[in-house]
């Protein structure tokens, strides 16, 4: 992303709980954005999580634009990764597309 100008932050949150819910608000609050990446399922994951912790924990009516990157509500399936990251939408093709698609909306 440095390469086409847009500087991110890389935030490396292995585990949903528990989650450090100040780092995230502290980089949503320099970032203005958010973009979750995670080799599962987004619906009731990683990214859901995040949502809950800036809901409760930035002012109220602050809005902060945000992208979803993982299984989209699909059942899992088996293969080699290098197939079932492209096959699932979470390469590194997809993420940039995402991170390219929330700064538009920031």
């Amino acid at each position: 992303m440095e390469k086409e100008g847009i500087g991110c932050e890389v935030l490396n949150n292995h585990t949903i709980k528990p989650m450090d819910e100040e780092t995230i608000i502290k980089s949503v609050k320099k970032t203005g954005a958010v973009v979750t990446v995670e080799e599962h399922q987004v619906m009731a994951g990683m990214g859901s999580a995040v949502a809950e912790v800036l809901v409760s924990g930035l002012p109220a009516g602050r809005q902060v634009p945000m992208e979803f990157v993982g299984a989209q509500d699909r059942f899992g399936e088996s293969g080699e990764p290098e197939e079932l990251i492209e096959k699932f939408g979470i390469g590194v093709s997809d993420i940039k597309e995402a991170v390219k698609k929330v700064l538009k909306r920031k």
